[in-house]
């Protein structure tokens, strides 16, 4: 009898600043998507930003599937993980199946630049929760997907009708 293949490695970038509802219509989307690209459960690669990227290892999870974490930064669950979410994070951190360290000490975006190039560096498909609007430096989401694209990463643009982020900071 065959070995079962190994599942598809899907990649995820997008925003963090989404509402609550927008949070539950991406779930839907990515649950449909996920199907879509396979059968089986699916292999994620998250940098396990609030978002965008919990949503999606929340719904792995879900479907039956496993993921690893790619870690921007030493500093980064501090810096850059608000503390109302970090028991959340840390659960999630938790499940990995494998975690990855950039190298970086300093969330910056040369630390996120490295983790978003080393996540599509490891994945076969890209998945991109993104409104379409340009970002403001060089680790956005659309520079992400640019990235991908320009590698032969087959990428997907979430965007449900109805959906929504919230302003910075909030």
């Amino acid at each position: 009898m065959p070995a079962d293949p190994a599942p598809v490695r899907v990649g995820i970038t997008g925003h963090i600043n989404l509402t609550r509802d927008t949070e539950l219509l991406v779930a839907d989307a990515l649950r449909v998507e996920l199907r879509r690209i396979s059968e089986r459960p699916v292999h994620g690669v998250s940098c396990l930003a609030a978002g965008a990227d919990q949503v999606f290892v929340r719904t792995v999870l879900d479907l039956g599937g496993t993921y690893e974490v790619i870690l921007p930064a030493r500093d980064y669950r501090t810096a850059v993980i608000r503390p109302e979410n970090r028991t959340v994070f840390d659960e999630l951190l938790a499940r990995a199946a494998q975690v990855v360290h950039t190298g970086h000490d300093r969330s910056n975006t040369a630390a996120y630049v490295a983790a978003n190039r080393e996540l599509v560096r490891r994945v076969q498909r890209l998945v991109a929760v993104w409104d379409g609007e340009p970002g403001c430096h060089e680790a956005s989401t659309d520079r992400t997907v640019d990235w991908a694209r320009r590698h032969g990463i087959p990428t997907t643009i979430i965007w449900p009708a109805g959906a929504r982020r919230t302003a910075p900071g909030q």
